[in-house]
């Protein structure tokens, strides 16, 4: 704090010098100077801070502070696209808080209605204050005051200011000769009050001390694929800073009271959004950086893979999807890893002929089946690819200053990377890829981005940093993707399945969480990475089940699957090991339990596609933190082992196998194995000494899970549970707790592919493969087998499932549902509106008021003070009381 490190200099903004009205009064400027002003000779050798501030949009103000502002490191690119698909200028034109600058004796100001920046312009003093005029519509604890301003946060004393590290700028003749000698950053450094906390700035998985650099580093450390420079405060701001270079954030780190952000540039923009509620701050944000796409409804079924360096051909291929079928377990893509190319030739993208000799006959025999079709790849070109020379002749790789191609050994032999800044490489890589979606492929996973050189790297345009575009790099290769699948396949049809990103990659989903190992720890550092992302803006997120590195026990691989089956998006895939179930888990008892979750999550997607247009419309994440929904609870804030799924059903994972288990056995086996495992105790049968007090316990977990306020229904136990509160509770591997929210209704299909009820307590029932209907049944009775995805009728049979408890103070139940379009020329429109409203007697009306739904339909209203009831409307009817 008071003492800098050896060869460090800082030319901090201690005292305005010059203010300024520009842009007709709407915006602002000042110079500070970095000594205080007695006389005018302290006028000369003093570097000064320019200050500008303005409102873009309602609700943010751009903060901008720059030292010199003609060199390289501000003016060269790439920038951030900003207010993509949006009419910027309409917004502008019909804001409803014209922002208006001031200047009096002591203040510079730049006011709206709802936010304010004010900068102190009292001789020997700095300061520059951020408040909220919103602060009666705050619901965040511990910021409650009479007054409708608060100070969200504010930039004081040595908290601006350009930082130089053995430099010569100290020594007048020395910084004539080597003027740019050693290190420079500038620096924002911004109050934390007490209380607050701060969560976003991407993919993160712990702490917050960290620098936005993607790296390929798994999901164990500070490293992440997936670096956002936007945080996210409870008390009621974000700050997104605009520039994709290694911006460094020090959350509590170097000062407890300061959220310290430092680029390595010559200067630093911050846009300040206000909120003041989390979903509202993100909803501004992701109007600065873009929306998420809306994936198409078969993406959210469950896809399965090859994993990464096993064994596969198309019997394989074919062994694992009828297997998963006899099993009655819904697939509804099949993904190829890396290995449909030939090994030291990826990229080529071309099946490898002696694997997949009929490559496009396969994948048309799988797509007659009804399976969606995804496969691997990167922007990595092996020197061994038959494309490389093609690439290398006409320009498409990131070359060295000597005009060369900038090649490494890493990873592929003798690589290039697709240089996205060329047009023209551009093209050439959409036209692989346009060859592979003719013969039938549907999406791709878009691993890698994250190895971009900055070392003695040129780019084809050559206004773009290379430090830049490390990061940088992920946006554009996954906007090419993306852009073909769109072209060639139409809106809210494309979609990929990305590793790396950035700022404004929430535009082309999914995303998923990296190489976790194969450990309950890892399974929780997941979710912890994937709230995390969802709270930078990013509305879709998978995780590979069970864990990418090892090989998991059974009971890591259903605990898992539960919680995979209850993300945005879920996916099967591993290391050296197969992730179908007879090769994890030889005894069978994981086949029912991937039926059942996969099944849940097929019944729900009414109520998962109308979330997931939420998403598509707001920016706020499917899978969202819990204090999203309740932002004025205090504990909610520290909530990260459980989220809200969409608005309504609230999900805590299991993070242990069983009770029973025995201390240091389970979890992970480094050996990856593709071959089934010899047997272990955790996979032995029931008859193999298995004593009867163990089967009644097998599978149970003791988990404590934090109950928002409210009555909550279990919709597997069939119990309510009271809030706030902690409650402990028990669950087989056939079970997770997930909750209906109180005073809420959603919506699900008895039209999904599989045979489910809710029985007389309300909870939600799967049919054993035995009672379930020929035609529900993936597996045919001819021997044949289909796919079974999240593509169907949504208004067939649909099941109305209502909590009537009441919160606290709440009106009677009063709301609307919109039930999702699903026919493939209408993704994203409403096919029909139902009306919920609760009436005399505890009793719910259920009105039709718009479209129609098909075949008879259902209510399960569901209470804790006047219990459960089932009614049944019949086609055509209209409305139900029960």
């Amino acid at each position: 704090m008071w003492w800098n490190q050896d060869g460090v200099h800082i030319d901090w903004a201690v005292e305005v010098v010059k203010s300024q009205l520009i842009n007709e009064n709407r915006s602002i400027r000042c110079v500070a100077t970095s000594k205080h002003i007695n006389h005018r000779g302290d006028t000369l050798n003093a570097p000064t801070i320019t200050i500008e501030a303005s409102s873009p949009v309602p609700d943010i103000i751009l903060l901008k502070a720059y030292h010199w502002k003609s060199q390289a490191s501000t003016l060269q690119g790439p920038d951030y696209e900003l207010f993509p698909e949006v009419d910027l200028n309409h917004i502008q034109s019909t804001r409803q808080d014209q922002p208006q600058a001031s200047l009096t004796d002591t203040h510079l100001s730049l006011l709206t209605s709802t936010l304010s920046l004010q900068v102190d312009t009292h001789p020997n003093a700095f300061n520059i204050d951020i408040i909220s005029h919103a602060n009666s519509r705050n619901p965040t604890s511990g910021t409650r005051t009479t007054s409708p301003d608060l100070l969200l946060t504010k930039l004081g004393w040595r908290s601006v200011g350009y930082v130089e590290k053995d430099t010569t700028a100290l020594n007048p003749s020395a910084v004539l000769a080597d003027p740019d000698k050693g290190e420079r950053w500038f620096t924002m450094q911004f109050q934390l009050s007490v209380g607050e906390k701060i969560y976003g700035l991407g993919e993160r998985f712990g702490p917050f001390a960290v620098e936005m650099w993607n790296e390929d580093a798994g999901t164990s450390s500070e490293k992440t694929y997936k670096n956002v420079p936007f945080l996210l405060s409870s008390r009621g701001y974000g700050i997104f800073i605009p520039d994709p270079s290694r911006v460094s954030f020090e959350v509590q780190s170097e000062r407890t009271t300061r959220i310290n952000i430092s680029s390595p540039s010559e200067q630093l923009s911050a846009y300040l959004i206000h909120g003041p509620t989390p979903k509202s701050i993100l909803e501004r944000y992701t109007l600065l950086t873009g929306r998420p796409a809306l994936p198409p409804p078969w993406t959210f079924g469950l896809w399965l893979s090859t994993s990464f360096t096993t064994q596969y051909t198309e019997d394989t291929v074919n062994e694992f999807l009828e297997g998963m079928a006899k099993r009655d377990i819904s697939v509804g893509v099949f993904h190829f890893d890396c290995f449909w190319q030939r090994g030291f030739e990826w990229c080529d993208y071309a099946f490898d002929k002696t694997s997949f000799p009929d490559a496009e006959g396969q994948l048309k025999r799988l797509k007659e089946r009804g399976y969606k079709i995804c496969v691997w790849l990167n922007p990595y070109i092996a020197q061994e690819s038959s494309i490389f020379d093609e690439g290398a002749r006409s320009g498409y790789f990131i070359k060295k200053p000597d005009g060369s191609v900038w090649q490494i050994d890493y990873w592929q032999a003798g690589m290039g990377i697709i240089d996205f800044t060329n047009p023209d490489a551009c093209n050439w890589y959409q036209s692989k890829l346009d060859k592979l979606i003719d013969i039938g492929v549907d999406c791709f996973k878009t691993d890698f981005g994250e190895r971009i050189p900055t070392g003695s790297a040129v780019y084809h345009n050559t206004s773009y940093s290379s430090h830049k575009m490390h990061n940088f790099y992920s946006y554009l290769y996954n906007k090419v993707t993306f852009e073909v699948l769109e072209r060639r396949l139409g809106r809210n049809k494309a979609v990929v399945f990305a590793r790396s990103a950035t700022a404004g990659c929430q535009r082309f989903p999914v995303h998923w969480g990296g190489d976790p190992m194969s450990t309950f720890e890892a399974m929780a550092e997941s979710l912890r990475g994937g709230l995390s992302l969802g709270t930078s803006g990013f509305g879709y997120w998978a995780h590979d089940i069970g864990g990418f590195e090892g090989k998991p026990d059974p009971g890591l691989y259903k605990r898992w699957f539960a919680f995979g089956a209850l993300s945005s998006h879920s996916r099967l895939h591993g290391s050296g090991s197969y992730r179908v179930p007879w090769v994890i888990d030889p005894s069978g008892s994981s086949d029912p339990i991937l039926r059942l979750f996969i099944s849940l999550k097929l019944s729900l997607m009414p109520y998962l596609y109308h979330t997931a247009i939420s998403t598509h419309r707001t920016g706020t994440p499917m899978m969202r933190p819990l204090f999203f929904e309740f932002p004025s609870d205090r504990t909610a804030w520290t909530i990260d082992e459980a989220y809200m799924l969409g608005e309504d059903l609230y999900v805590a994972p299991v993070f242990s196998g069983s009770d029973s288990d025995k201390v240091g056995v389970g979890g992970y086996s480094a050996a990856g194995s593709s071959f089934a495992p010899e047997e272990s105790s955790s996979t032995r049968t029931r008859d193999q000494g298995t004593s009867e007090e163990e089967k009644s316990r097998e599978g149970q977990a003791s988990v404590q899970i934090y109950i928002p306020p409210g009555d909550w229904f279990s919709l597997f136990t069939g119990e309510f549970f009271t809030g706030p509160s902690w409650s402990t509770q028990q669950h087989t591997y056939a079970s997770i707790p997930l909750f209906l929210r109180p005073g809420r209704a959603i919506v699900l299909s008895g039209g999904a592919p599989v045979d489910f009820y809710f029985d007389k307590s309300g909870t939600w029932k799967l049919k054993e493969i035995d009672e379930t209907k020929q035609e529900e049944k993936a597996w045919q009775a001819d021997g044949d087998w289909k796919a079974r995805g999240a593509e169907y009728d949504y208004t067939r049979k649909v099941i109305v499932l209502v909590n009537t408890s009441p919160l606290q103070g709440q009106a009677a139940l009063d709301i609307t549902l919109d039930i999702p379009d699903s026919h493939d020329d209408r993704l994203g429109q409403t096919s029909a509106k139902l009306h919920v409203r609760e009436v005399d007697g505890g009793k719910v009306h259920v009105q039709v008021t718009h479209g129609n739904l098909k075949g008879e339909w259902r209510v399960v209203r569901v209470g804790k003070e006047t219990g459960v009831a089932q009614g049944v409307a019949a086609e055509g009817q209209k409305s139900l009381e029960i």
